[in-house]
């Protein structure tokens, strides 16, 4: 899973982290998405912050922003798959 990870990051390059670090909603709070990163249980989670908090958001359950960030449609895709689980 982990490489999973780094080859959709080498892959989609800047694009899905430049474009994740924008605004996007968590709870109704809105939050900037900092990076991606993989837990010890290989859950791929979002690093959000807003002023100094921070929260990792499993990107299963991430609000994407209107219009989604290039790269998205991998997020997309990985959501399809988990549901196929």
């Amino acid at each position: 899973m982990r490489a999973l990870l780094a080859r959709v990051a080498e892959r989609c390059g800047s694009g899905v982290m430049t474009e994740l670090n924008r605004l996007t909603e968590v709870l109704g709070v809105e939050v900037t998405v900092q990076r991606l990163d993989m837990t010890d249980d290989e859950q791929i989670v979002a690093v959000c912050s807003r002023g100094k908090s921070r929260q990792s958001v499993p990107i299963l359950d991430l609000p994407l922003s209107d219009p989604p960030p290039e790269g998205a449609e991998w997020i997309e895709a990985f959501r399809r798959w988990a549901r196929g689980r």
